[in-house]
């Protein structure tokens, strides 16, 4: 199964990365189609995921397909653009502002339409501007409602579309309303709409103390986990870094669960190599997913399941030690 894993990559993973302190980033920046002759020479990599207005937008649209023409890649997902500009500073779906409402919308419809003429099924919301920073700042109740109706009105503008809804418990405003596995399904249930599911990132999890693979759990449980994002952190900050530079047991859980509930979606890489090369950073880090699940095979899924009904933490130690270290 390890050779048959759907890998994708945010096309910022191939760009320079910026931050607050060097704002023109740690690089060159790339042409756009500079990014795409990077991310084809990934070897395993076949999907890209775009971000509305970065990447791609109605002017360079046939140029963008050009481009997935001449590199072979596809689109994994495309992201609606909700975050990028000051006027969603205050919120997007939630903002109080009716115009900037009805806008946000209107970019996730947009985006829904180029995602479709890409061969695209998927869109990704990341509601990054959406929570608060002070105390009596949000009106908790009515940013729910208005969570739950924007999302509805989105689903059913084409059900053919699946909506996945991306958490994180910060950044860049200090609270986001949508900041776990456990909101988020609750958000999805809210919603009550076949095409609106999850999209768990992982370094969102771990930056929420939560475990990967406990949550990929509950949503998969449910029917609900639509796609991940893959990378690393300390747990302090959501620093994307390579896959498997930190929590390499807790991937193992995460990329045993996956395996159980036959999970088929993309394994999309969100990694920002700000002072790495990009295309290397990407190679190790399928290679890492690919050699962690074949560790998971090698272990044997029944086998597993066996010390996980045991609970024997001792025991559970031993074999993942023997699996890691021969």
């Amino acid at each position: 199964m390890s050779n048959n894993l759907k890998f994708g990559a945010c096309l910022p993973v191939f760009d320079s990365c910026a931050d607050r302190y060097v704002l023109s980033g740690y690089g060159k920046k790339k042409t756009l189609e500079e990014l795409f002759l990077s991310a084809s020479e990934v070897e395993d990599l076949r999907g890209i995921e775009l971000v509305g207005n970065w990447h791609i937008n109605e002017a360079n649209f046939d140029f963008v397909k050009s481009l997935l023409e001449r590199t072979g890649l596809e689109v994994a997902m495309v992201v609606p653009d909700l975050w990028t500009q000051g006027k969603w500073g205050l919120g997007s779906f939630t903002s109080k502002g009716p115009k900037v409402r009805d806008d946000a919308i209107k970019e996730v419809k947009k985006t829904i339409d180029m995602a479709l003429a890409l061969n695209c099924n998927r869109i990704d919301l990341w509601f990054g501007q959406d929570g608060y920073d002070y105390s009596f700042q949000a009106n908790f109740p009515l940013a729910w409602k208005q969570l739950v109706e924007g999302v509805q009105e989105c689903a059913d503008y084409n059900p053919n579309i699946d909506i996945c809804i991306e958490y994180k418990l910060k950044e860049p405003r200090a609270h986001l309303f949508i900041n776990s596995a456990a909101k988020t399904l609750l958000l999805i249930e809210r919603v009550n709409r076949e095409n609106v599911g999850a999209l768990l990132d992982v370094g969102h999890a771990l930056a929420a103390q939560e475990n990967t693979a406990e949550a990929a759990s509950l949503l998969a449980e449910e029917g609900k986990l639509f796609y991940v994002h893959l990378n690393d952190n300390y747990r302090l900050w959501d620093d994307d870094m390579m896959v498997g530079s930190v929590h390499i047991i807790e991937y193992l859980e995460l990329l045993y669960w996956l395996k159980r509930y036959k999970y088929q979606g993309w394994y999309t890489l969100d990694i920002f190599p700000y002072r790495e090369d990009g295309i290397k950073a990407a190679k190790e880090s399928i290679k890492w997913i690919k050699g962690l699940m074949c560790i998971v095979e090698q272990i044997g899924e029944e086998r597993i399941g066996a010390l996980i009904d045991r609970g024997d933490a001792t025991e559970i130690s031993g074999v993942i030690r023997t699996a890691l270290i021969k």
